[in-house]
């Protein structure tokens, strides 16, 4: 039986033991554990019991850029007959906007983007029908009016960065910028990536890897390499379907050689638990993760400015958008499509990711939220 081991290198102070010890192999019948399938993360050496689906999950907690928590189990195909390792990485569909978002962030206090700045000076085509002054803000703040392309798109298409890219910069806004925000689910990260692009002259999976992946020694990637193929997991769709109603692309779109190599910068990183904590501890703590500054105190500050705050007109729900994340307190977070989360503290100095192959529809963000509650759970008062 192959062994899925916690790896605490470091416990701070004010945490309690948080999920210390080993993860079951989810064939592996535990005490109060919900049966075969039933394994969980818990705290204060308590193992949660939870019901899991085939394919599971990998789970990463940092505080003050050091690792607390990093742990992985379950198996990485449909079938259940390759185990989840250390370096299995796995599609993280939309927590991928909060690379992208980190990016903008960068340039910003680099001073080479300007945030409120029209977009259009980067990316001149960009002002046609009435777009001159959508700012580079309202792009990571979704209230840019560009939610969709306006027509049904393929994943197909989406291969195609440069085409569907350009393809957004002809039509009028759905609403005045700035005003409303609605949920830009796919076009996020090739209008942010364009505008990225013209700025560095990098694509923004280049510019990612180059300049947070490399220097944190991050294992994520927006634009995967073949050589990586062998550790990626295969995303297992949900009971109901491969897809929700209305969404462009499926599960079954994801698990082919074609996603992985294109870029599609809101919803095709891939990456595990410890990288994207690793990266997004970079927000929780002051721009320096590891001795490594990638912002200043004021460029990673700035994350919590926020756009809009109010009912999102795709999501349906209330949300307060900062600058590419959506704010609560002193916390900045996104999800994937899914289930994959992403909560970046300031306050507690701390991140905590998950990331799974298990696509849910309903509920999914569930098995995620759970760790960021035993991860608070933890925190000595």
């Amino acid at each position: 039986m192959p062994e899925q081991p916690v790896l605490a290198r470091r416990q701070p102070e004010r945490f309690q033991r948080v999920g210390v010890g080993r993860v079951p192999h989810p064939g592996h019948r535990q005490e109060g554990d919900g049966g075969a399938e039933g394994w969980g993360l818990g705290h204060g050496g308590r193992v949660r019991g939870a019901r899991r689906r085939p394919g599971e999950v990998a789970a990463g907690l940092g505080a003050d850029g050091d690792p607390v928590l990093d742990a992985w189990g379950g198996f990485r195909d449909a079938a259940r007959t390759l185990p989840w390792e250390r370096d299995t990485i796995v599609n993280v569909w939309s927590t991928t906007k909060t690379m992208v978002a980190l990016c903008a962030l960068l340039l910003a206090d680099r001073g080479e983007l300007e945030l409120d700045a029209p977009v259009a000076g980067y990316w001149p085509e960009f002002a046609a029908a009435g777009k001159g002054e959508v700012r580079v803000r309202h792009l990571l703040g979704h209230t840019a009016g560009l939610p969709d392309w306006g027509r049904p798109i393929t994943a197909a298409e989406l291969y195609d960065g440069p085409a569907v890219t350009a393809a957004l910069a002809a039509p009028a806004p759905a609403w005045e910028p700035g005003t409303v925000a609605g949920y830009h689910a796919v076009t996020f990260g090739f209008l942010l990536g364009e505008v990225i692009a013209r700025v560095s002259g990098r694509s923004v999976g280049r510019f990612f890897a180059d300049e947070v992946a490399a220097p944190l020694g991050a294992d994520f990637h927006i634009g995967l390499a073949a050589e990586h193929d062998h550790r990626v997991a295969e995303l297992v769709p949900d009971p109901t379907g491969d897809s929700p109603d209305g969404f462009p692309v499926g599960v079954s779109d994801a698990n082919t050689a074609a996603w992985r190599r294109a870029e599609i910068p809101a919803i095709n990183g891939h990456g595990n638990a410890r990288s994207v904590a690793l990266v997004q501890s970079v927000l929780a703590c002051g721009g320096s993760v590891g001795g490594k500054r990638l912002l200043s105190a004021a460029g990673a500050e700035r994350v919590f400015d926020e756009q809009f705050a109010g009912t999102d007109l795709v999501l349906g729900q209330p949300i307060r958008w900062g600058l590419g994340y959506r704010l609560e307190n002193r916390t900045c977070s996104w999800g994937g499509w899914g289930g994959s989360v992403v909560l970046a503290d300031a306050e507690q100095r701390m991140a905590v990711a998950y990331t799974m192959n298990q696509v849910l529809w309903q509920d999914g963000y569930g098995r995620g939220l759970e760790v960021v509650f035993a991860a608070y759970d933890g925190l000595v008062s």
